[in-house]
């Protein structure tokens, strides 16, 4: 089952979606941090940011969620929960989200395991107006499936509207080959989102495969996930996807 073209959603060609870690030294901090890096994202054309709880909690996603959906209703917005792909479509739906991020949809689950989560995601999928973005062979994600990496991704495209693909790890670039060899399994018009490691230096030829992009460490001071948020950075960073797009 899949939705029309997540990549249609959005009114650019290659779609920024810029992460919200909700860093910060408790629940009040976070949520201040997390409204100042909205301001800063969207001033400079972001598409879309993703709340996680990559420092925070799942308290924290949803005092976010409730701020973007009652007080920044021009803002898109997707979610992550990690390590609870249920209360990310609860929240998602609760808030309206347009999107759902899930670090795996499928590879991540022996076989006994798979079918049961295939199901159980296509029951949420039916009943959430959100999209949902599914890693395969995704950066700390298991590999346990015994499949080919062609079998992973043909039933991932099945079970999400896009496929992530990322390296090894967080703010690490996505091997160029990987993301070429995805292209090549999924087909030309299936959505590609390249999740980690692209930076204004390798935009060029990380996206010459993908069609949008996961973005957060590049964004902040140090270019680490610990930064502060860092206007110019993220200035620089969309300037240089614009002009990657066509005419």
């Amino acid at each position: 089952m899949q939705k029309m073209n997540f990549l249609a959603s959005f009114k650019n060609a290659k779609p920024i979606l810029a992460m919200l870690h909700l860093k910060g030294v408790d629940s009040v901090d976070k949520f201040d941090v997390a409204r100042r890096e909205v301001e800063i994202l969207w001033t400079a054309g972001v598409d879309a940011v993703i709340v996680e709880n990559y420092f925070g909690s799942v308290d924290d996603v949803v005092r976010v969620c409730d701020w973007l959906a009652g007080s920044a209703r021009d803002v898109v917005f997707g979610v992550n929960i990690l390590k609870d792909d249920k209360r990310a479509f609860e929240v998602a739906k609760a808030h309206n989200a347009r999107f759902i991020q899930l670090d795996s949809v499928a590879g991540h689950l022996p076989a006994t395991e798979d079918r049961d989560f295939g199901d159980w995601l296509a029951a949420e999928r039916a009943g959430c107006d959100a999209y949902v973005l599914g890693g395969v062979r995704f950066k700390y994600q298991p590999y346990l499936s015994g499949r080919s990496l062609e079998e992973d991704l043909l039933i991932g495209k099945e079970r999400c509207d896009g496929i992530v693909v990322t390296g090894d790890g967080t703010g690490l670039q996505t091997p160029t080959q990987k993301t070429r060899e995805f292209r090549d399994i999924l087909g030309p018009k299936f959505p590609l989102v390249v999740g980690a490691g692209v930076t204004p230096a390798t935009a060029r030829q990380d996206l010459a495969c993908g069609d949008a992009v996961i973005v957060g460490s590049y964004l902040k001071a140090g270019h680490i996930d610990t930064g502060e948020m860092n206007a110019q950075h993220v200035r620089t960073f969309v300037e240089t996807i614009r002009e990657l797009e066509p005419a």
